[in-house]
């Protein structure tokens, strides 16, 4: 979430639409506006005075405090606060789901993406189908850097509808597309006398998981929409939207405000998903606002961005390039079939960091699905038992842990703050100990906690997953905060880290203004800082 100034607080209406849209963001980010500086430790085994107060704010009055601490090293506990009670988990959960897509896959996996030539050649001519096989790959090329490694921005696009400050990645969103049509091309294919199929029988759609993955992912599955303001009040306000893929089109009646004013941008769509418009206002002078929209059909999407692709690449096809996805067409096998393009990914561990970074809920999901193709499982449902197997294997409290998503979002998710120590406990003992660790959010300097504690003692020394659930209470008229919560690393000394929880369930905010929910995530990070400055003063 930005730093910047809280937005002003909208009618009562508005107030209750910003509510019902948090209610399903989860684990987003913490921001601390303040600096948290060192203090005095307190006595061996007690809690910082800093902590405690921070507890007892009138916030928190109906609130629970879950805290736990321990060195894994020596087993010592710290800290310890309803350690094995239950708590409204928010995306820390994903620190659960992760690491058991992690440990299925390892972290050096790949996912290939292959383009089958599905017929028979004559020349540069295909008489037949060109088929892409979907593998499950979270962005096909969409944030890859030239170094191979995976971008991110400190708030996703994908929460952009609902978290103001969201901002792009750079890169080009059809990257993969683009890579397999200039296969195609180099491969000597110049005509497909056929049509073009997206191969999408890894997995079947599972809308228990929300956001629900698919097999084909391009751009998170959303059309990103960036609006500009325009000169001066009065003018319509610029506008720059992607992937342009047919028949999407895109039409704006925002206009400019004067400075100073709110800017408030809403997206409608047409059923299929296919026309987007969007209105209202932003301000004379401000920073563009991003907002997003579904792709309704990810396959039927991926089919025509494909043939586009191959018309610029050289490659002239037969079929129309809109219209639904012909699944009928696809064969029982590509035995025979060659392989004529392939995109290859960066590692898992890469797509892991962007999840754990900016609090990824669609790549979170994604694994449950991915888990369950491990066991040649379609059914994403069958990922689960994958998951519970790592867990037993890993020694963690199965028990201790309720999950019916990947993401943290599902209302019957919860986990103990000991069960969570345990699994970064057992990643310590790995030998991606240092991969895991530095793929979670690190204080001051990335992800979810890039503007927090930039300044304060504990920056670049707290390595955390964090979580938000929060929705309306429209009886008081203010936001009811389910649960913010850290769990992660302390860097206490020089390459030891202590494994830790911190959070909280049932706060409130003053008002319906989303800076309450900022104050509390504020908070959480604020005592994790506190807990490593206390460890790291070598007299707790």
């Amino acid at each position: 979430m930005p730093s910047s100034v809280p937005p002003r607080v909208p009618p009562r209406s508005s107030r209750r639409r910003l509510a019902g849209t948090l209610s399903v963001v989860v684990a987003v980010g913490v921001v601390v506006t303040g600096l948290v500086q060192a203090a005095p430790s307190p006595a061996p085994g007690a809690l910082d005075p800093r902590i405690t107060s921070i507890m007892r704010k009138p916030d928190y009055r109906h609130a629970r405090w879950g805290l736990f601490q321990q060195n894994p090293a020596t087993g010592t506990v710290t800290q310890d606060r309803y350690a094995d009670q239950f708590f409204i988990p928010g995306s820390t959960a994903k620190l659960v789901s992760v690491s058991g897509t992690w440990h299925t896959l390892g972290s050096a996996h790949r996912f290939v993406t292959p383009v089958h030539a599905v017929g028979q050649r004559h020349g540069g001519t295909l008489k037949g189908n060109l088929d892409l096989v979907a593998q499950g790959d979270l962005t096909l090329g969409g944030r890859t850097r030239k170094d191979g490694t995976v971008a991110f921005t400190t708030i996703d696009h994908t929460y952009a509808n609902s978290i103001p400050g969201a901002t792009l990645t750079p890169q080009d969103p059809l990257t993969g597309i683009h890579h397999l049509a200039r296969q195609v091309h180099d491969a000597g294919i110049r005509r497909v006398d056929g049509d073009v199929v997206v191969d999408a029988r890894l997995f079947r759609r599972d809308p228990a998981l929300d956001p629900t993955p698919t097999p084909l992912i391009i751009n998170d599955n959303l059309i990103d929409l960036l609006t500009y303001p325009g000169a001066e009040a009065g003018a319509p306000a610029g506008l720059e939207w992607r992937p342009k893929v047919a028949p999407y089109h895109v039409t704006s009646a925002v206009r400019t405000v004067a400075a100073g004013k709110p800017s408030d941008i809403t997206v409608s769509s047409s059923p299929d998903g296919t026309r987007i418009r969007l209105s209202g206002t932003i301000a004379a002078g401000s920073a563009p606002v991003l907002r997003v929209s579904a792709v309704r059909d990810p396959n039927a999407f991926g089919r025509t961005a494909l043939i586009e692709a191959l018309k610029r690449a050289g490659v002239e096809v037969r079929a129309k390039e809109i219209g639904p996805n012909p699944a009928g067409k696809l064969p029982k096998s590509y035995r025979g079939a060659p392989t004529v393009a392939r995109y290859t990914s960066p590692r898992y561990s890469e797509y892991a960091e962007l999840i754990f970074k900016v609090s990824h809920n669609l790549g979170a999901n994604l694994g449950i699905c991915l888990m369950a193709t491990s066991t040649g499982s379609p059914d994403c449902e069958n990922g689960f038992p994958v998951l519970a197997s790592f867990l037993d294997r890993a020694h963690i409290d199965r028990k201790a842990v309720q999950l019916a998503d990947g993401r943290g979002g599902n209302p019957a998710d919860r986990t103990t703050p000991r069960a969570l120590a345990q699994i970064l406990t057992y990643w310590q003992r790995t030998r991606d100990a240092g991969l895991f660790r530095t793929s979670l959010p690190i204080l001051g300097v990335d992800g979810t906690l890039a503007d927090s504690c930039r300044s304060c003692p504990s920056r670049g020394k707290v390595f955390a997953k964090t979580g938000t659930v929060a929705g309306g209470d429209a009886l008081n008229d203010r936001l009811a905060v389910g649960a913010e919560t850290a769990a992660g690393y302390l860097e206490t000394r020089p390459g030891h880290f202590d494994v830790f929880f911190a959070g909280v369930n049932g706060a409130s905010t003053p008002n319906a203004r989303i800076n309450g929910v900022l104050a509390t995530g504020n908070d959480v990070a604020d005592i994790a800082a506190y807990l490593q400055q206390q460890s790291a003063s070598g007299r707790d």
